[in-house]
């Protein structure tokens, strides 16, 4: 007893110390898990009153506990994401500090780990945050966001992952655990209504075929009418549909061999994100004021809302297949996996939200995305070491294009507010004096830059856990990684008929020599007006103008890991781990001729890992330092064309922090959590695009992020139980730098701050059967209704003066049923 407590007081001081140098962080959430015989990686069940500290998972590629690995790390289950009417991971965010996910774009997704990501969805580049559905890897961001379906838990590991993982997570890994099949009869359904149409169906059978084989067949569905309508129109701007389905397939075939098959799909029709206008539509007439003037913006919040985009849909269509074979033989096993995955999708948004014809300009983002991966592993252990050794194999062929729409009167307004020289304005001005009956406005104008890139990646792996004494291991890792890529560029000619046609009118009675003849103009300024009606204005780099203009390149590397771990006490653990992680280089979608070298991060990190039984309390904490070079971002950049593109520009950058995670449950039925991320990340000697010196300052993650709960159970209660659940979030303000206001993460307005602190509180009271077969449940989500601006659009900024801003969800009340036969 006396050894426990002097455990528990420096347990204790530690966090507290590690606290006040600025930390607090998340290792692994505690609730219950259940493993009825599923699939690749089952959690392990646990006496109620210890399962805060014993859960398994599988973050080194075996299944251990999760106190006995020393990684900082964070696990979320079913009942978690449940009780947070949580569809996918977006909806997590503030509740596993360190980690952001931006999921306002599904196709689109921006992922984040203690500060690193990158936010882009061009082809040429790779998240440093990897996402790993049952140890497959998703790809490209365009597949990584999809809703949970069966999820038994997620396991979201800090700092690089490569050795086991992959060379995509350089940042942190997120390992999504699905359920598998059982050797039981199950059937499960969930339906969620909520306000705004908000409307959840999850539905799942289990079916024992033989002795031998089981298949497990899922379903969801995820459908609401948003909440937010066009102010002119009345029509709604954001809502979601999205369904989709797995059946796996589970084979115990002799031998012990385990073969495992799964299928998934999954359909996305939505509308696109909307943009929500800061400048009044009463001082866009006849044209937006330019510059913009920040005094004048609304609150987004309140504003009237309007869209113009003719497509303003956001689709998806997925397939993936997954064939896993394990054979366990006298001194080892031997695992298979090979993966399929596909998906077509498209995004297309209004990028001033206005709806004046003045004002037009979308965007839009159209993939095709095919992959296939291999992997060979095998793995034992004996009493002298724990070891697993494998090899990967990754091919992917992607096709992507990015779409500039615009018309010929934003267009004019474009041309008179950079170079005072309205084009269409003066041609349609001198066509109607000369009588020529012409349509010069109103016409559409397209381009688009045409990617293509095909990649391979192989690599070979090997980690050990070497037990040097009965309270001391050793882990030592390594993975060999060699990937090849081939990227192309495209920009043809813009595509206008209408101008075509108004251009041919003009040519067919000699408008032009005609005014040069007269000494209207001269010939200089005759062929300047054609280039502006002729010429492509975004994407008109020569090098890919006529035809594709093509690079290569490949990249070698070895990334070593280094961990050591001592047991103060069988429930106190301590570790120090040196890791590198990388990410190869790549191209920039929207920069012919853009290309990058590979990522390469160090980090360490000391830990502790604790649990005092008889106190029913876990602590566990963190202190980590990484240093990050040639980090890939994704930033508003000036292109050399009169709009601005969002390119992927490089900087070292590094960081010092602690996580933090405390769990205590008090009695049987009571449970309480706070967990928490401090973090300092700084640029090295940097200078954006533009200019800007970045030199030395933040690089805007937060300083802290901070959440708690508390979980209460009312047992034998109409021959049930009462489950009360509360939890709240916080997340710092975004420490803005010089370049912050430019990317709109930052800006302070006589009617809204962009980038102050946020705050969540989610709740939910639920009834469930004794049996478990049945249950209903009252949820909300932002109890507080509190509304943030998340983020500013600058794209039409510097050239029509229209910025556009996205707001957070307001609070959402909604009702949860539960049944089982």
């Amino acid at each position: 007893m006396k050894f426990r407590q002097k455990n528990l007081a420096f347990s204790i001081s530690l966090a507290l110390l590690t606290g006040a140098l600025g930390g607090t962080a998340t290792t692994a959430n505690a609730a219950e898990q259940t493993a009825d015989n599923p699939a690749p990686a089952p959690a392990a069940s646990a006496p109620e009153d210890a399962s805060i500290a014993v859960i398994t998972i599988t973050a080194q590629n075996r299944s251990q506990q999760m106190q006995e690995v020393p990684i900082s790390l964070q696990v979320i289950t079913n009942d978690q994401i449940t009780k947070l009417a949580a569809n996918n991971l977006s909806d997590l965010n503030g509740y596993i500090p360190g980690l952001v996910v931006n999921g306002s774009q599904p196709t689109q997704p921006g992922y984040s780990i203690r500060g690193i990501g990158t936010g882009d969805f061009g082809i040429g580049t790779d998240s440093p945050v990897g996402i790993y559905v049952d140890g497959v890897y998703t790809g490209k961001t365009g597949g990584a966001l999809m809703n949970f379906n069966d999820v038994e838990r997620v396991e979201v590991l800090k700092g690089p992952q490569g050795t086991l993982f992959g060379r995509n997570s350089a940042a942190g890994a997120i390992s999504v655990v699905t359920k598998g099949p059982s050797n039981e009869f199950e059937n499960d359904a969930n339906i969620r209504f909520g306000q705004y149409g908000e409307r959840n169906v999850d539905a799942m059978l289990n079916v024992p075929l033989s002795d031998t084989v089981a298949l497990r067949f899922t379903f969801v569905d995820n459908k609401s009418r948003g909440w937010l309508n066009d102010s002119a129109t009345g029509e709604s701007m954001n809502d979601t549909g999205d369904w989709g389905t797995r059946a796996t397939l589970r084979w115990n075939a002799p031998g012990h061999t385990k073969v495992i098959f799964s299928w998934e799909h999954e359909s996305l029709n939505q509308d696109a994100r909307p943009d929500i206008g800061l400048v009044p539509l009463a001082l866009q007439t006849p044209a937006p004021p330019f510059p913009a003037n920040p005094n004048t913006y609304l609150n987004p919040i309140t504003a009237p809302a309007y869209n113009n985009s003719d497509g303003n849909l956001e689709k998806r269509l997925f397939n993936g297949a997954t064939l896993r074979v394990e054979y366990p033989f006298e001194w080892g096993t031997f695992d298979s996996t090979t993966a399929y995955r596909h998906f077509n999708s498209s995004n297309i948004e209004s990028n001033t939200g206005s709806n004046l014809v003045g004002s037009y300009l979308t965007t839009g983002n159209l993939e095709n995305n095919t992959t296939w991966q291999q992997e060979f592993k095998l793995s034992g252990k004996n009493d002298t070491v724990d070891w697993l050794t494998g090899v990967s194999m990754f091919s992917e062929s992607a096709q992507q294009t990015s779409q500039v729409n615009l018309n010929t009167d934003t267009l004019n307004n474009v041309f008179n507010n950079l170079y005072s020289f309205p084009v269409y304005g003066l041609l349609n001005d001198a066509a109607v004096a000369l009588g020529i009956p012409v349509k010069l406005f109103g016409n559409s104008w397209q381009e688009n830059m045409f990617n293509s890139e095909t990649s391979k990646s192989y690599a070979i792996y090997g980690d050990a856990i070497w037990h040097v004494a009965p309270k001391l291991n050793l882990t030592t890792g390594v993975r060999f990684s060699y990937d090849s890529k081939n990227f192309s560029w495209y920009n043809p000619p813009r595509v206008a008929p209408g101008v075509d046609t108004a251009l041919a009118t003009l040519n067919q009675v000699n408008f032009f020599p005609n005014l040069v003849q007269a000494g209207a103009i001269t010939q200089a300024q005759a062929n300047q007006v054609i280039g502006a009606m002729t010429q492509n204005i975004e994407y008109g780099n020569a090098l890919s103008l006529n035809a594709p203009y093509s690079m290569s390149n490949s990249w070698t590397d070895v990334s070593p890991r280094v961990v050591l771990d001592y047991k103060l006490s069988p429930d106190v653990m301590v570790y120090g781990s040196v890791t590198k992680g990388y990410q190869s280089g790549g191209f920039n979608a929207q920069l012919v001729a853009g290309a990058y070298q590979p990522e390469i991060v160090w980090n360490y990190e000391a830990g502790l890992k604790s649990y005092f039984p008889e106190q029913h309390l876990l602590i566990n904490s963190s202190l980590f330092l990484y240093k990050f070079s040639n980090l890939q971002s994704l930033s508003l950049v000036p292109s050399g064309s009169p709009i601005p593109q969002y390119q992927v520009t490089s900087s070292n950058q590094s960081a010092v922090g602690v996580d933090t995670d405390v769990r205590w449950q008090p009695t049987h039925n009571l449970r309480m959590f706070a967990v928490a991320e401090y973090i300092d990340q700084d640029y090295g000697n940097y200078t954006a695009a533009d200019g800007t010196n970045l030199n030395n300052q933040p690089t805007g993650t937060p300083l802290w992020t901070i959440a708690g709960g508390a979980d209460y159970t009312q047992r034998n209660i109409w021959d049930g139980s009462i489950n009360y659940s509360l939890q709240h979030a916080y997340t710092g303000p975004v420490r803005c730098n010089a370049d912050a206001v430019a990317q709109g993460a930052c800006l302070s307005t006589p009617t809204f701050t962009l980038g102050g602190s946020t705050q969540r509180t989610d709740g939910r009271i639920g009834w469930d059967a004794g049996n478990h077969k049945w249950g209903v449940a009252v949820y909300v989500n932002n109890l507080f209704n509190n509304r943030y601006v998340t983020g500013i659009d600058n794209t039409a900024l510097t050239v029509l003066g229209t910025p556009a801003a996205n707001i957070s969800a307001p609070r959402i009340v909604g009702m949860q049923l539960h049944v089982s036969l």
